[in-house]
C-alpha cells in the first residue's frame, strides 16, 4: 500500500485533470450568459476560502459533471477480477446504499444535485463537509496535524486529515468500512482502501476535484479519478425528507426490478 507521500505524488503525476479551462467551458456551456468568474476569495490570512468570500454569503459546490458516470474510464480502472464483476452487477440492480439514506464518503458526497457545503473552522481547527440531500449528515476533517489512529473504527466516513498545499487542500482518509459507495456508479471498495482528496479552487465558481484510490483489496494499483465542481451562490441548506421505507422501487433496484420480491410494503 502506498503511503502519504507515495499517493500525493501519484495524484500529481498521474491525475485525470479537470483544467480551470475546461470546467469553465462546461458552465458557459449550460449558460452562455455567465459573466466572467473572479478570481478565488481569500481570508485574511491568505489562505483560499472554500465557502462564501464573506461569512454571510451563502452558497453550496454542486457537480459540474454527469452524476450518472464514473469518476474515471471504466477500461482504465485496474479491477481485481471480483471488483469488476460486482461493479457490472451494481449497473443492473443500481441498489446505491446513498438512494436508501446511507451516508456515503468520499467523491460521492459531492455528487449531489443538491450539493454540499464546505465549512472551515480554524478556532477548532476541523472543517466541516455538509450534505444537503439523503443522510443529513457531516464530514470531519481534523485540521491540527494529528495522524490517523493506528486502529480506527471503520464507519461510512472514515478518518480524514487534511492540509493546505499552496491552493490546494489535500484530504488524506482510512478506516472505511463497506457499507457506501464511493463514487455514484459502484466502483467498489474494501476496508483495505486509502484516499487522497485534493480541492483546488482555481477561481471564484470552480473547484477542481481529484481522487486518489489506494486499495489493494479490490484494485491491482492505485488509480485516480476526476471532476469539477461549481458554486451556486445564494443557495443554502434545507430540509430533505429521506425515507428508508422508499416505496418507489424503481428507482432503487434498477434492471433487476421485476425479480425484486414486492410481497413485503417495506424495502429493506
Amino acid at each position: 500500500m502506498l503511503n502519504r507521500a507515495g499517493l500525493v505524488t501519484l495524484a500529481m503525476a498521474g491525475a485525470i485533470l479537470f483544467c480551470g479551462a475546461s470546467a469553465e467551458a462546461q458552465r458557459r456551456e449550460r449558460n452562455p450568459n455567465l459573466p466572467p468568474p473572479g478570481p478565488a476569495p481569500r481570508g485574511d490570512r491568505g489562505q483560499i476560502l472554500l465557502g462564501g468570500a464573506t461569512p454571510e454569503e451563502k452558497g453550496v459546490w454542486t457537480p459540474l459533471f454527469g452524476i450518472f458516470d464514473p469518476i474515471a474510464p471504466v477500461e482504465e480502472v485496474p479491477f481485481q477480477p471480483w471488483a469488476r464483476a460486482l461493479y457490472d452487477a451494481r449497473q443492473i440492480h443500481e441498489m446505491e446504499p446513498h438512494a436508501r439514506c446511507k451516508v456515503s464518503a468520499l467523491s460521492r458526497q459531492f455528487l449531489t444535485p443538491y450539493g454540499v457545503e464546505i465549512v472551515d473552522i480554524p478556532e477548532l481547527k476541523q472543517l466541516l463537509i455538509f450534505d444537503i440531500g439523503g443522510p443529513h449528515t457531516f464530514r470531519i476533517v481534523h485540521m491540527d496535524g494529528r495522524s490517523h489512529p493506528t486502529h480506527p473504527l471503520p464507519s461510512n466516513y472514515g478518518h480524514s486529515v487534511g492540509w493546505w498545499e499552496g491552493d490546494t487542500l489535500v484530504i488524506d482518509s482510512i478506516g472505511f468500512n463497506e457499507d457506501f459507495w464511493f463514487e455514484r456508479r459502484g466502483l467498489p471498495h474494501t476496508d483495505q482502501m486509502h484516499a487522497i482528496e485534493r480541492l483546488t479552487r482555481v477561481n471564484a465558481d470552480v473547484i477542481e476535484y481529484e481522487l486518489t484510490v489506494d486499495d489493494p483489496g479490490a484494485y491491482t494499483a492505485p488509480w485516480t479519478g476526476a471532476f469539477a465542481l461549481q458554486w451556486e451562490a445564494g443557495t443554502e441548506l434545507f430540509e430533505y425528507i429521506c425515507q428508508q421505507a422508499n416505496y418507489a422501487h424503481e428507482l432503487m433496484v434498477g434492471g433487476e426490478g421485476s425479480s425484486v420480491d414486492r410481497s413485503s410494503s417495506i424495502v429493506p
